[in-house]
């Protein structure tokens, strides 16, 4: 496993959207929601659209230019009782603690429990080709769901 991607992703994914303190770049698209970080060797970006549903997909860029990583996800809300800040308040937690488990740094930690709520993340493969399955429940009763996949970048 590349030591300096899986440390990247770690710094990156807590320093974007599980990050609530954090503001939205400009879009780079239309109707985007878009998330940057740079550490000066490497660039992530982040676009997603929607809300309740939505998809997106996270690139690395190595020397700001060449990409090396990427993953695309899509997720929705299950309960539609819920409203998409309520899911943001049990999911961004959860994205934090990213780096925290021995699974590979590409959403949150294997399980989290937050009140009421519990995040689990399953993921098969490593950080060079992986999809994974991520899961919020309220009680047990399941509220929302996540698939995504993705690996290494190479031409």
């Amino acid at each position: 496993m590349n030591d300096k991607l899986y440390n990247f992703l770690i710094m990156a994914k807590k320093r974007t959207y599980a990050n609530e303190n954090i503001k939205k770049q400009n879009s780079t698209r239309k109707g985007s929601y878009d998330y940057e970080y740079d550490d000066g060797s490497m660039l992530y970006h982040d676009t997603y659209f929607g809300g309740k549903c939505f998809m997106g997909e996270e690139v690395v860029y190595e020397e700001k230019d060449t990409p090396i990583w990427g993953m695309n996800y899509y997720g929705i809300t299950l309960d539609e009782s819920l409203s998409e800040e309520i899911v943001d308040k049990v999911l961004r937690p959860a994205l934090m603690q990213v780096g925290s488990d021995n699974i590979i740094p590409v959403r949150g930690p294997k399980k989290y429990i937050n009140g009421e709520y519990t995040y689990t993340f399953d993921v098969l493969g490593n950080i060079d080709y992986f999809e994974g399955e991520e899961i919020i429940y309220k009680n047990d009763k399941k509220i929302y769901i996540l698939k995504c996949h993705g690996g290494t970048v190479k031409k």
